[in-house]
């Protein structure tokens, strides 16, 4: 058996394959490579941007109150990111996170809308 033979490539994480953002913008649903489905709030998704702005990064401690973010915060649009990510451009304009598909798999599961 050759060196080769004895590696095994690294299991692929899951892709979104379909991305829809519900009528009041407050809603994003994601089905994934791997069939699951999965919704996340448009306000976690602006709690946890992972960016520079929101994310110090040196601590990792965020830079506002999670908390501070309004109930009603809606994603105005959704962009992606080559193919393994997401951006979003939110109610208070704030664009500059980009969203992994195993970071929007982590936190869809984590914090999951109904």
């Amino acid at each position: 058996m050759s060196f080769w033979n004895s590696l095994k490539p690294a299991q692929q994480s899951p892709v979104a394959t379909q991305v829809s953002l519900s009528v009041d913008q407050r809603l994003l649903e994601l089905t994934w490579s791997d069939g699951a489905q999965t919704k996340v709030a448009a306000r976690t998704l602006r709690q946890y941007c992972p960016c520079a702005e929101c994310v110090e990064e040196w601590s990792g401690k965020r830079t506002y109150e999670v908390e501070s973010i309004p109930v009603e915060m809606k994603v105005v649009e959704v962009h992606p990111v080559g193919n393994y990510a997401l951006s979003f451009t939110f109610g208070d304009l704030h664009r500059t996170g980009i969203f992994q598909w195993s970071y929007l798999r982590e936190l869809s599961q984590a914090r999951p809308a109904g």
